[in-house]
C-alpha cells in the first residue's frame, strides 16, 4: 500500500525481486521518472509522425523498462500501450523489420494474460489477419519483390497467439465465414483455411458465449478429423482440438470421441509392428506434434466418466515393451518426448486447478477436477514405461524429467522402486551407464525425496547411505562418473544443512519414529565431510601436472580438467556453505594443513587446491583468513631483492602467490583488518620480473579492489541466517528439502561502506597512477623501457580497471587522463613497434573494459543467466508453482537482477569519448597482424552492437580503406576492412544495415573495390572474404521500406496516452505547428528514400558499365542489383533495359538472374484488372442449399459441360467465369469478386506509343528478330544433362510477356516454337513446355478472337509435341500441362481438353507413349479437380475396356490415373455424393470381370503373354491382366486418398489373401508383389467402428479356404489391423471375441506353419493388452496340451515312425504353443502366472517332434529376455520350480 502512494498508481505486476535488493527504496522514483518519460516521448513521436528513430526509440526504452521493472504501470497505461502497439504492428506499408519489433513488444505486453481480461482490452483480429495473409501467402515474394526476414512468421504467429484471447465475441463466426469458403479438400487452400482456423479462432471465451464460440465449428470440424482416414497435409487440426480442450475442460463432452483419438495417436508413433518386414506408405510419415497430443491427453484426464485414464493405460500396457533399452529405432525420439512431456502436462494442470491463483479464465468445474484417485491411477500407467526408459540408448534425460514430475504427484509410486534400481547401481563396478542413470534420475527426484512430508515420510532416511555410497564416484578415471556424482552430492547437499542433532533423542521426547532416526543419522555428516574431503585430495593428487607435460609447455588445463575443477570447486562450496559451525572448523583445518604442507604447480592441482581454500574462506572470512593470511605473507615477505629479477621463481613462492590471489576473494570489510599486509604484498609483487609472478599479483589486486567495490551476497545457504544448532525450539531435519522463502530471504548484503571506499581510491593512487605516468613517459620518448616492462604496465592497468570498475565514474565527454594515455599508447604502439602483439592484446582488452565493463561483462551475465535457468528447470517444484526454489537459487536470481540493472541502466549515449575509442579499434582491426585484427574486430563488434547508432559513424571511415583511388592502403589493411564489413555470426553486418543512407554508399563500394590496387584474385582468402560478403548481404537483406507514414488511427491513440495520468507524460504534447512541421519532415523522408533508392540504383548500374570491373564484381553487382526489385516502387527505366540486355549475357549465372528480374518487372508493370463483387446467391443458376458441400445444384454450372462451352464470341462474353478452383466446392463466400466485363478493362493491344518508357524497352526488345533468336538459343542449351527440369522462373517470364503484351511476339516465336517442338532433344522440348505453359496462362484476359486463333496454333503444336516424346521429357509436358491448367476455368480451356482426350491408349508409339499421354493428361485433370466430371466419366469409359494391359509401366499409370479419376469421391461429413466416377460402381464392374479368379479353387499363376494377341485369350487370362492393373490402382490409391473406400476393397480381399505369397522373397514375380504390398498397406489403414464387423467377416470367411497361404496370410493382416486400430476396436467387445475365436481356432490349424503364426500372433495379442491371460484361457491350453497320443504297435522293425494320430497332435501342440505364446508375451517380467506354466511347458521336452522343438525354442528365448534382471526375477520363483528351471535353461555339458 505504501508503494502505490509513492507511485500513485497500482502497478500491474512487478518484478518481486527488486524489492530484495539492497537499495530498493530509491527504486520507485526511479521507475516513475523513466515511465514518465517513455510514455512523452513515445506519445509526442507518434503525434509528430516520426516512426525513425522515434517511435523505435523509444519502444525499445519501453522494453528495457520491463525488463528491469515488470509490468510496472497502472492497468489504463497497460491498456493503451498495447493499443498503441496494436496500431503501429498493423500500419499497412510498414518496414518488416520495424513490424518484427513492434510484434515482440506487443507479445511481451500480452504475454500474461491474466493481467489483462476480456472486459479491459478487444482487440480486432481482421487487421492481423490481413497483415499474416500479405505476408505468409505473399504474390510477389517468389518474383523477388520482396524480401522477407525467416524469422517474421514465428513471430507473427506468436502475436496472433497472444491477441487472440481478446477477439471481439462475434469474431468467431466472422471467421467462419471468411474462411469456410475455402475448404476444398482437394485444393491446397484448404491447409490454408486450416491454418488460419488453428491459429486464429479464440478458444477461451466465458461459458456463457460458447454458443458464439466454438460450438459453431466443433461439431463440423471434429467430424471432419473422424472421417479423415490417411492423414492429409492439412490435418493440422490436432493442436486446434489440443488448445480447445485444455481450454475448456468439463464444457465438452469428448467420450464419443476418446477411442477414436487413442488410436490415431497409437498410428501416428509409427511403431514397427508384426512379423514381416512391412512397407511404411509415405501418408503415416506425416505424424501429429507430440507437444499438442500431450496437451489433448492431459485434458482429457478426469471427469465422471474415467474413459481416457482406460485407455491412456491401454496406450502405455500396449507399448511399453518398446521403451526396453534393447529397443532401439527411428520411432524412439517420438516415445521418449510423449513420455518426458505427459506428465510435465498433467502437473501442469494440476498446478492450474489447485494452486493458481484465480484469473478472469474460466475456471475448471467441480466435477471434473482431478481427484486423488486420478492422479494416482495415472501415475500408475507411466511407472513401467519410465523406469525402463531410464537406461535407453538416447540417455537418461527424458526419463529423468518425467520421473521429476511423477515424483511431485506421487512420490510414494515412484521413489522405492528408483532407490531399488540405485542401490545396486552404486555397488556395480562394471556398468558405470547404469550408474550415470540413475544418479541423474536420483538428481531430479531429490527434493521430493528429501522433503518426506505425509506421502513418504521415510524418504529423507535414505539420504545418508546415499551420500556415502556415492563418494567412491569421486573417481579420477572416469570423468562422466566423476561429474555426475558432484552433481548428485552438491543436489543433495544443497537442501540439507550438516547438523549434528543426534544429542536431541535425548534432550527432547516429541519426536516421530522417522525424526529420531534421522538425528541419530546425522552424527554421520561430519565423517562424510571429512572423507568427501579425502577423495578430493586423491583426486587432486592424481591430476597434477606430470613431467610429460611440462616439457611439452602445455600448461593451459585442458577442457576435461577444467570441468572437473569446476565441478569440484563447486561442490566443495556447497557443502561447506551447508556445514555448521563445527564441521567446518574440522573441514578447514584439514584443508589448511594439505595446502601449506605441500606444494603444487600452479596450473592444474594447484588451481584446484587454490579454489578450495577459497571455497572455505567464503564461507566464514574471519575463521579461515587467521589461518591463511599470516601464513602466506611470512612465505612472501621474504623474496630477496635477486628474486625480484628472476625470469623463474621457486615454486614454493608461485604456489603462496597463486594460494594468497585466491583466498582474498573475501568480504572486503573482512580484509580491511590486514591492510597494511597486503599494501606491503602488493608493492612488492607486482613488479616481479616473472611474468607469472606479476600475473598472479595483478590477480591478487584485481580481487582486493573488486571485494571492496562491488555489492553482493555474503552467503547462500539453505537456511536464513546460516546453518545453527538444534535446540528445543528449533530442529534442523525439519528444514530438509523445505524451499527459500521469497518473502523471508533475508539477504545479508556486502554494500562498500566508506572506509573501503578510500581504501580502493588510495590503493589506485599509490599503484595505478606510477603506471600511467611510466607509459605517458615511454609515449614521449623521454624513457625508454623494454617491451615486457611495457606490457606489465598494461597488466596493471587493465586489473585495476576491471577491479574498481564500478567505483569510477562511467565516461563522460572529458577524456580522464588514463583514457588520453590508451589513444598516444595505441597511436604510439603501432607505429613504433607493431609486432609488439601481446601489448597490442592488452590494448584491446582495456578498451573493451572502458567501453562495456559496468561492473560485470554482458556476455557473462548471459552465461550466468542461461545457467541459472537451466539450474531452475531442472530443479523447478511446478506443481506448486509461484517461486518455490531453494533460498540459494532465489539469491542468485536477485544477484542477477542486480547486474542487469548495472548493464542496462546507464544506457547506452554514444558521446565524443567511445567515438574515439572505436576509432582506435578500428585502427587495431586493420593493422598488420591477423590475430590482433581479430581480436580488435570482436571488440569492435561488440560495440557496435551495444552502442547502436555509432554504426554510422563508423562504416564511412570502413569503406575508406576500400577507396580504389586511395594508394597507400596496404593489404592487410584492405582485409580487415572486408572483415569488419562482414562482421561476426551474431552481431550486426555493416554492409547491410536496415536504412538507405548505409547502402547507398557501402554497396557501390564493395564493388568498386574491386578495382582497389590490393584486391587480387590471385589470394583466395580475399575471393572468399567477396563470396562471403555478398552471400551474407543476399541471405540478410530485407526489403527497406519507402514509406514510413504513420496513419490517424495511431495519432489518435498517441493523443489519449499523453492525457493519462499517474505519472504524468514529461515532455507534453507537440502543438498544432509541431505536427505540422512533422507531417512535412515525413512527406520529405518519404521523398529522400524513393531519391536514394534510384541513386542505389544508378551507381550500381555505373559500376557494371565500368570497363576495368573484373568479372566477379560484375556478378556481385548484379545479385545487389536484382535485390532492388520491390513491390511498391517500379524499377528505374535504365535497370530494366539492363536487365533486358542481360537476358543474352554470355554468363549463364547473370542470365538465370536476369530472367527472375524480368519476371519481377513484368509483374511490376503489370496492369490492374477491375474485379466488380458479385453476390454468389444473385447469380442466375443459384439455388438455395444448406451447409452441405460437394456437387451440389447451385454449384453445377461452374463445371465442364461440353453442351455448353463457349464456342463463339458473345458465349464467350456472357460466360461467368470463375478462375479459382476451390469457390463453389464449400459454401459461397459472401461477396465473390469477379473480373468486370472486357469493355471496362484496361485496353488491350496498346501501341508503342501508348506505353511508358520500360514497357517500351521491353516492346523493343522482344520485337527484335535479332534479339529473340538469341534468347532462344540461349534458353534451349543443354545446362546439365539429365537435370534440365521445368523451370518456373522461366515460366513465370513468358507467362508476364503475354499477359502484358497480349500476342505482340507470338508473330516472332511462333517459327521457333515449330522448330522446337521438332527437336526431341531434352533442353528444347522444356523450353518449349516453358513457353507454351506461359503462353496458355498468359493469355488469361485475350478477347474471344485472339484465344481462338491461339489455340489454332497450339493445338498442333502440342499433338507433334506429344509424338515426339521421350523418357527424359514427358515429366517437363506433364508439369507444363499442369502448370498451365492450374488455376483456370475449364470451360476456357476446353480447346485443350477435348485435344488430349482425343487418342489416349492407341498403342500407337508402343506402350511408352500410351504412358506418356496418360500421364499429361493427368497433370491437367488433377489440377481442374472436381469440376470436370464429365471428363472423368469419359476418361474412366474409354480406360475401362482397355485395363487389361501387357506392359507394365502403362498399367502402372493407369492405376495412377485411376487414383485421380476417385479422388473426388470422399466420404467426408457434410458432403453430398459427388457426380464424378464413383469407386463403388466401379468395383462392381471390375469384380464381375474377375469372376473366373473368384470361383476356380486352383493356384493363380501369373500367365506372362506379352504379345497383344487376339481372340485367342480366354476369359481367366484376361482377368488375370485386369488384376495386375487393379493391384497397381490398390497401391497408388493407398496414400493419397483421404478415405479408404473399405466395403469396396472387402471384396478384393479373398483374391489378394490367395495370391500373396508367405515368405519375403524378391523372385516372386510381379502380381505376388504387389499383392502382397497391398495387403500390408490395406492392413494399416485406419478402420472406422462400422467397418469392423465387416472386416472380421471377411476374414472369418478366408480363414476357412483350403489354401494354407491365405489362412497364413489372415494373421499376419490381423496382426497389424488390430494393433494399428486398437482402441476402436477395444471399445467393440464383440470384435475382441472375434478376433480371440479366430486367432484360438487357427492354432489348432492341419498347417504346422499356420500353427505357428497363429501362435506369434497371439502372443502380440497378449503383449499390447489386447488379450488378457486370464483363467478360461489358461484351461483351455492346459487341457489341449494333455490330449493322449495313442500310439500305435509297432509293426516290424523296419519301421522308425511310430504312428500318431495326427488330430491328436495338432491339439496337443496347439496346447502347447498356446502355453509358449502366454511366456512370450511378458520378454521383460515375471507375472504370478509364468512359473507354473513354465513348468507344464517343460513335461513337454521329450514330446514327438514339432512340439519338442516348440518348447525348446520357448525355454531359450525366456532365458534371452530374462537373463539380464535375473536376480529380480528369481525371487517370483519357489525353489522347487527353481530347480526344475535350473536344470532346464542351463545348457548341457559336452562330455555329460
Amino acid at each position: 500500500c505504501e508503494g502505490t502512494e509513492l507511485l500513485g498508481f497500482v502497478p500491474q505486476k512487478e518484478i518481486v525481486y527488486n524489492e530484495l535488493l539492497p537499495y530498493k527504496d530509491k527504486l520507485d522514483e526511479e521507475s516513475n521518472e523513466i515511465l514518465a518519460e517513455i510514455k512523452g516521448n513515445l506519445g509526442r513521436a507518434v503525434q509528430l509522425r516520426e516512426i525513425w528513430p522515434g517511435v523505435l526509440f523509444w519502444t525499445r526504452k519501453l522494453s528495457t523498462y520491463m525488463r528491469l521493472y515488470g509490468r510496472k504501470f497502472s492497468k489504463e497505461d497497460h491498456v493503451l500501450f498495447v493499443k498503441l502497439l496494436y496500431e503501429l504492428v498493423t500500419i499497412p506499408k510498414l518496414e518488416i523489420s520495424m513490424m518484427q519489433s513492434f510484434a515482440r513488444l506487443l507479445i511481451t505486453l500480452l504475454k500474461k494474460k491474466e493481467l489483462l481480461s476480456r472486459e479491459d482490452l478487444e482487440l480486432p483480429w481482421r487487421p492481423l489477419y490481413e497483415l499474416l495473409d500479405r505476408i505468409l501467402y505473399s504474390k510477389t515474394e517468389h518474383l523477388g519483390l520482396n524480401w522477407f526476414p525467416s524469422s517474421v512468421e514465428a513471430v507473427l504467429k506468436a502475436l496472433i497467439k497472444n491477441c487472440r484471447p481478446y477477439f471481439p465475441e462475434s469474431a468467431t463466426q466472422e471467421m467462419l465465414d471468411e474462411w469456410r469458403p475455402l475448404m476444398c479438400p482437394f485444393n491446397l487452400t484448404m491447409q490454408k483455411a486450416m491454418g488460419y482456423f488453428e491459429l486464429f479462432l479464440p478458444t477461451t471465451l466465458p461459458p456463457e458465449l460458447h454458443d458464439k464460440g466454438f460450438k459453431l465449428w466443433f461439431d463440423e470440424l471434429i467430424s471432419l478429423w473422424v472421417s479423415v482416414q490417411n492423414l492429409p497435409s492439412w490435418e493440422s487440426l490436432v493442436s486446434l482440438f489440443a488448445r480447445l480442450a485444455n481450454d475448456n475442460i468439463g464444457y465438452i463432452d469428448w467420450d464419443p470421441y476418446i477411442p477414436k483419438i487413442f488410436t490415431r495417436i497409437l498410428r501416428s508413433l509409427n511403431l514397427p509392428v508384426g512379423s514381416s518386414e512391412m512397407l511404411v506408405s509415405r501418408y503415416l510419415t506425416n505424424a501429429y506434434d507430440i507437444s499438442h497430443v500431450v496437451i489433448w491427453i492431459s485434458a482429457l484426464l478426469g471427469g465422471p466418466s474415467k474413459q481416457t485414464q482406460t485407455q491412456l493405460s491401454g496406450l502405455f500396457n500396449s507399448i511399453t515393451s518398446f521403451f526396453h533399452p534393447s529397443n532401439h529405432g527411428r520411432w524412439l525420439m517420438k516415445l521418449m518426448k510423449l513420455l518426458q512431456r505427459l506428465p510435465a502436462s498433467v502437473v501442469k494442470r494440476l498446478h492450474r486447478e489447485r494452486y493458481r491463483t484465480p484469473t478472469w479464465l474460466t475456471p475448471v468445474p467441480e466435477s471434473h477436477l482431478l481427484s486423488e484417485q486420478d492422479i494416482t491411477d495415472f501415475v500408475e500407467s507411466m511407472k513401467q514405461p519410465v523406469l525402463l526408459a531410464m537406461f535407453s540408448k538416447t540417455g537418461s534425460l527424458d526419463a529423468a524429467q518425467a520421473l521429476q514430475n511423477l515424483a511431485l504427484l506421487r512420490p510414494e509410486l515412484v521413489i522405492p522402486p528408483l532407490l531399488e534400481k540405485t542401490y545396486p547401481a552404486m555397488e556395480t563396478l562394471t556398468e558405470p551407464h547404469q550408474l550415470t542413470a540413475t544418479l541423474s534420475c536420483m538428481i531430479s527426484v531429490a527434493q521430493s525425496l528429501l522433503a518426506g512430508g505425509q506421502r513418504f515420510p521415510e524418504g529423507p532416511t535414505h539420504m545418508l547411505p546415499l551420500l556415502m555410497r556415492a563418494l567412491p564416484g569421486v573417481d579420477p578415471n572416469d570423468f562422466s562418473k566423476c561429474m555426475i556424482t558432484f552433481q548428485f552430492l552438491a543436489t543433495f547437499v544443497t537442501f540439507v544443512p550438516l547438523v549434528d542433532c543426534s544429542a536431541a533423542v535425548q534432550t527432547r521426547n516429541d519426536l516421530t519414529q522417522v525424526e529420531k532416526q534421522l538425528c541419530s543419522a546425522s552424527a554421520e555428516f561430519e565423517y562424510f565431510v571429512l572423507q568427501f574431503i579425502d577423495r578430493c585430495f586423491a583426486l587432486i593428487e592424481m591430476s597434477t601436472l606430470e613431467q610429460t607435460r611440462e616439457e611439452m609447455e602445455t600448461e593451459k588445463m585442458t577442457n576435461l580438467e577444467s570441468l572437473v575443477e569446476l565441478g569440484l570447486s563447486s561442490t566443495f562450496c556447497t557443502i561447506l556453505i551447508q556445514c555448521s559451525m563445527e564441521i567446518f572448523q574440522v573441514a578447514l583445518e584439514k584443508v589448511f594443513n594439505f595446502a601449506t604442507t605441500n606444494i603444487f604447480e600452479t596450473h592444474v592441482a594447484g588451481r584446484m587446491v587454490a579454489d578450495m581454500c577459497r571455497a572455505a574462506t567464503k564461507c566464514h572470512p574471519a575463521e579461515a583468513l587467521k589461518l591463511f593470511l599470516p601464513h602466506c605473507c611470512n612465505v612472501i615477505l621474504q623474496i630477496s631483492d635477486k628474486v625480484l629479477n628472476e625470469e623463474e621463481l621457486d615454486k614454493e613462492l608461485m604456489w603462496n602467490l597463486q594460494l594468497f590471489s585466491e583466498v582474498t576473494r573475501v568480504g572486503g570489510d573482512q580484509l580491511l583488518v590486514y591492510r597494511s599486509q597486503l599494501v606491503q604484498i602488493l608493492q612488492l609483487t607486482l613488479h616481479l620480473k616473472c611474468k607469472q609472478g606479476y600475473n598472479l599479483a595483478c590477480k591478487l589486486l584485481y580481487h582486493i579492489l573488486r571485494s571492496m567495490s562491488i555489492i553482493y551476497p555474503r552467503e547462500y545457504c539453505s537456511v536464513p541466517g546460516g546453518v545453527q544448532q538444534h535446540s528445543d525450539t528449533y530442529l534442523p531435519i525439519k528444514d530438509w528439502g523445505q524451499p527459500g522463502d521469497l518473502f523471508n530471504l533475508d539477504i545479508q548484503w556486502h554494500v562498500p561502506s566508506t572506509e573501503e571506499k578510500e581504501f580502493v581510491f588510495y590503493l589506485l593512487d599509490l599503484l595505478l597512477k606510477p603506471e600511467l605516468q611510466r607509459l605517458q613517459e615511454y609515449t614521449q620518448g623521454e624513457q625508454d623501457i623494454s617491451r615486457d616492462e611495457v606490457l606489465q604496465s598494461l597488466s596493471i592497468v587493465q586489473n585495476c580497471l576491471l577491479g574498481a570498475g564500478s567505483l569510477l565514474p562511467p565516461l563522460q565527454g572529458e577524456p580522464t587522463l588514463s583514457l588520453t594515455l590508451m589513444f598516444i599508447c595505441t597511436d604510439h604502439i603501432l607505429e613504433h613497434s607493431e609486432d609488439d602483439i601481446k601489448s597490442l592484446f592488452s590494448i584491446i582488452k582495456i578498451i573493451n573494459d572502458l567501453l562495456h565493463f559496468k561492473g560485470s561483462h554482458k556476455h557473462e551475465f548471459d552465461s550466468r543467466w542461461r545457467s541459472f535457468s537451466l539450474v531452475k528447470n531442472s530443479m523447478e517444484n511446478k506443481l506448486h508453482g509461484s517461486k518455490q526454489h531453494i533460498r540459494a537459487l532465489l539469491i542468485d536470481r536477485v544477484v542477477l537482477q542486480h547486474e542487469l540493472r548495472n548493464l542496462t541502466k546507464e544506457g547506452c549515449c554514444y558521446r565524443s569519448v567511445h567515438q574515439d575509442l572505436i576509432n582506435d579499434l578500428l585502427r587495431l582491426s586493420t593493422s598488420h597482424y591477423s590475430q590482433v585484427r581479430s581480436k580488435a574486430q570482436n571488440v569492435l563488434f561488440t560495440a557496435l552492437g551495444t552502442y547502436s547508432l555509432c554504426c554510422r559513424d563508423v562504416y564511412p571511415a570502413v569503406l575508406e580503406y576500400l577507396d580504389p583511388d586511395r594508394t597507400d592502403v596496404t593489404q592487410q589493411q584492405f582485409k580487415g576492412a572486408l572483415y569488419c564489413l562482414l562482421g561476426n555470426r551474431s552481431g550486426i553486418c555493416l554492409a547491410n544495415l536496415q536504412y538507405w543512407d548505409c547502402i547507398t554508399l557501402t554497396w557501390p563500394a564493395i564493388i568498386r573495390s574491386g578495382m582497389s590496387p590490393c584486391m587480387s584474385l590471385e589470394k583466395p582468402s580475399v575471393v572468399r572474404l567477396f563470396d562471403d560478403l555478398a552471400d551474407k548481404i543476399h541471405r540478410q537483406y530485407e526489403t527497406i521500406g519507402v514509406d514510413f507514414s504513420i496513419p490517424e488511427s495511431c495519432v489518435d491513440v498517441a493523443l489519449k496516452m499523453m492525457k493519462s495520468s499517474n505519472p504524468e507524460p514529461t515532455p507534453c504534447a507537440a502543438s498544432e505547428q509541431e505536427e505540422l512541421e512533422g507531417r512535412k519532415r515525413q512527406e520529405q523522408k518519404n521523398k529522400d528514400s524513393v531519391q536514394k533508392y534510384e541513386k542505389l540504383v544508378a551507381d550500381l548500374l555505373d559500376c557494371l558499365h565500368d570497363r576495368n570491373l573484373p568479372w566477379k564484381f560484375k556478378q556481385i553487382a548484379v545479385g545487389f542489383l536484382s535485390l532492388m526489385l520491390r513491390d511498391d516502387h517500379p524499377l528505374p527505366s535504365s535497370a530494366v533495359f539492363f536487365f533486358i540486355e542481360s537476358l543474352n549475357h554470355d554468363s549463364l549465372l547473370v542470365r538465370n538472374v536476369a530472367i527472375s528480374a524480368v519476371s519481377g518487372i513484368l509483374k511490376q508493370l503489370k496492369r490492374p484488372h477491375k474485379k466488380v463483387a458479385v453476390n454468389p446467391y444473385d447469380l442466375p443458376d443459384y439455388i438455395s442449399y444448406s451447409l452441405l458441400t460437394g456437387d451440389r445444384p447451385d454449384n453445377q454450372w461452374l463445371q465442364y459441360d461440353s453442351s455448353r462451352l463457349p464456342r463463339s464470341q458473345q458465349d464467350w462474353d456472357e460466360c461467368c467465369f470463375i478462375e479459382k478452383t476451390h469457390w463453389g466446392y464449400s459454401t459461397w463466400p459472401r461477396t465473390l469478386m469477379l473480373y468486370a466485363p472486357p469493355d471496362e478493362q484496361p485496353k488491350q493491344g496498346k501501341t508503342r506509343q501508348e506505353m511508358n518508357e520500360s514497357e517500351q524497352i521491353i516492346y523493343d526488345h522482344f520485337s527484335d528478330q535479332q534479339f529473340i533468336d538469341q534468347f532462344i538459343h540461349y534458353l534451349s542449351l543443354e545446362d546439365r544433362k539429365g537435370r534440365d527440369l521445368f523451370s518456373p522462373r522461366r515460366f513465370c517470364l513468358f507467362k508476364g510477356l503475354f499477359r502484358n503484351f497480349d500476342d505482340a511476339f507470338l508473330p516472332l516465336l511462333k517459327p521457333h516454337m515449330e522448330r522446337l517442338v521438332a527437336d526431341s532433344h531434352e533442353s528444347t522440348q522444356c523450353c518449349v513446355a516453358e513457353i507454351i505453359s506461359g503462353l496458355i496462362r498468359g493469355s488469361k484476359h485475350w478477347s474471344y478472337s485472339k484465344v481462338e486463333k491461339l489455340w489454332a496454333l497450339l493445338c498442333p503444336l502440342l499433338r507433334k509435341a506429344l509424338s515426339n516424346i521421350t523418357i527424359e521429357t514427358y515429366a517437363d509436358w506433364g508439369t507444363c500441362i499442369a502448370t498451365a491448367c492450374e488455376s483456370r476455368d475449364p470451360r476456357k480451356l476446353h480447346w485443350l481438353f477435348e485435344m488430349l482426350m482425343e487418342s489416349l491408349v492407341t498403342g500407337e508409339g508402343g506402350s511408352f507413349m500410351d504412358a506418356c499421354r496418360l500421364y499429361v493428361l493427368q497433370g491437367g485433370l488433377a489440377q481442374q479437380e472436381w469440376r470436370v466430371p464429365e471428363l472423368l466419366h469419359r476418361l474412366l469409359q474409354y480406360l475401362e475396356p482397355k485395363l487389361t494391359q501387357v506392359y507394365k509401366n502403362v498399367r502402372e499409370r493407369m492405376g495412377s490415373v485411376l487414383t485421380y479419376i476417385f479422388m473426388i469421391d470422399v466420404n467426408l461429413p457434410h458432403t453430398q455424393p459427388t457426380m464424378s466416377p464413383r469407386i463403388a460402381e466401379f468395383t462392381e464392374r471390375v469384380l464381375a470381370r474377375l469372376k473366373p479368379l473368384t470361383e476356380g479353387e486352383e493356384e493363380i499363376q501369373n500367365h506372362v503373354l506379352e504379345e497383344n494377341t487376339v481372340g485367342d485369350q480366354d476369359e481367366r487370362t484376361q482377368a488375370i491382366k485386369l488384376l495386375k492393373t487393379v493391384l497397381k490402382w490398390l497401391m497408388t490409391s493407398a496414400g493419397r486418398s483421404f478415405s479408404s473406400a473399405v466395403p469396396e476393397q472387402l471384396r478384393l480381399l479373398p483374391l489378394l489373401f490367395k495370391i500373396a505369397p508367405v515368405e519375403n522373397d524378391d523372385s516372386y514375380d510381379e502380381m505376388k508383389r504387389d499383392a502382397k504390398t497391398c495387403l500390408s498397406l490395406m492392413s494399416q489403414g485406419l478402420l472406422y467402428s462400422e467397418q469392423i464387423p465387416q472386416v472380421l467377416s471377411a476374414l472369418e470367411e478366408i480363414s476357412r479356404i483350403s489354401s494354407w497361404h491365405a489362412r497364413y496370410n489372415v494373421l499376419t493382416y490381423l496382426q497389424v489391423m488390430v494393433f494399428y486400430n486398437l482402441f476402436t476396436f477395444l471399445s467393440d467387445a464383440k470384435a475382441v471375441s472375434d478376433v480371440r475365436a479366430l486367432v484360438l481356432r487357427l492354432l489348432e490349424d492341419e498347417q504346422l506353419e499356420v500353427r505357428e503364426m497363429a501362435a506369434t500372433t497371439l502372443s502380440g495379442f497378449l503383449q499390447c493388452n489386447f488379450l488378457s491371460i486370464d483363467e478360461p484361457l489358461q484351461a483351455h491350453f492346459e487341457a489341449l496340451s494333455k490330449t493322449r497320443l495313442a500310439k500305435r504297435k509297432r509293426r516290424e522293425l523296419g519301421s522308425v515312425v511310430d504312428m500318431i494320430s495326427s488330430a491328436d497332435l495338432v491339439r496337443r501342440h496347439a496346447g502347447v504353443l498356446g502355453l509358449s505364446a502366454c511366456i512370450l508375451s511378458s520378454p521383460y517380467d515375471v507375472p504370478t502366472w509364468m512359473p507354473q506354466i513354465l513348468i507344464d511347458l517343460s513335461a513337454h521336452l521329450n514330446d514327438t517332434q514339432p512340439i519338442e522343438m516348440t518348447v525348446k525354442k520357448t525355454l531359450s528365448d525366456f532365458r534371452r529376455t530374462h537373463h539380464d534382471n535375473w536376480q529380480e526375477h528369481k525371487q517370483k520363483f519357489t525353489d522347487d520350480q527353481l530347480l526344475v528351471l535350473t536344470d532346464l535353461l542351463v545348457s548341457p555339458c559336452y562330455y555329460a
